[in-house]
């Protein structure tokens, strides 16, 4: 079979597809995640997001949800935390998690391809961590985040499981993103002006 034509909706579609692992690798994935964070717990890392009671965050690649119940957490009953997933085994894991843990804040949502259902401008803040390499067009997923992300929203993006300029160069070339400060684990990133949400 012929592959699809570069910038045909088939060709877009195998590049969503693509972005969807396939199941035995999430869950070794999702393994290897619990033993990451029995060492390092992922609290830590949230707090440094700037997160605050009542805002609106997207775990964006939340995977088995490992910072749900932090992020949970730190937005308070009148926040809300949505975990946004390509994969319903993810979507599945943060569920029962939730339900678990009596996190009636947070909100289990499976995006379709690169469009994630949530509405215009509903987030304060985005992260999005260690899922950036399994982007296959980060142009579309940088334009779906900006979509998301109130005017002076913040997203943090960590480079996942490639360099750090890799991320940087595809950040900047978004044309929508401006990097604020970067740590050694992730780049904070604002809205470039003129960069409202729009579908």
């Amino acid at each position: 079979m012929p592959e699809p034509a570069p910038g045909s909706e088939s060709a877009h579609n195998s590049a969503e597809q693509a972005d969807r692992v396939p199941d035995l690798y999430f869950r070794l994935m999702s393994l290897t995640i619990r033993i990451r964070d029995h060492f390092r717990p992922p609290a830590r890392l949230l707090t440094e997001f700037g997160i605050r009671e009542g805002m609106t965050v997207v775990d964006y690649g939340c995977g088995p949800g490992s910072y749900v119940k932090g992020a949970s957490g730190l937005v308070g009953a009148a926040g809300t935390v949505y975990a946004v997933d390509v994969h319903e085994l993810a979507v599945k894991a943060v569920s029962h998690r939730s339900r678990k843990e009596g996190l009636r804040n947070v909100i289990p949502v499976l995006a379709n391809g690169y469009d994630s259902t949530l509405p215009d401008a509903a987030a304060d803040l985005v992260y999005a961590l260690d899922m950036f390499h399994l982007v296959e067009r980060p142009e579309a997923f940088l334009a779906e985040l900006r979509r998301i992300t109130k005017p002076d929203g913040t997203l943090v993006l960590d480079d996942g499981h490639q360099s750090r300029e890799k991320t940087r160069r595809a950040l900047l070339d978004s044309g929508v993103w401006s990097i604020e400060a970067e740590t050694g684990e992730y780049l904070r990133c604002r809205l470039l002006s003129g960069n409202t949400p729009m579908r």
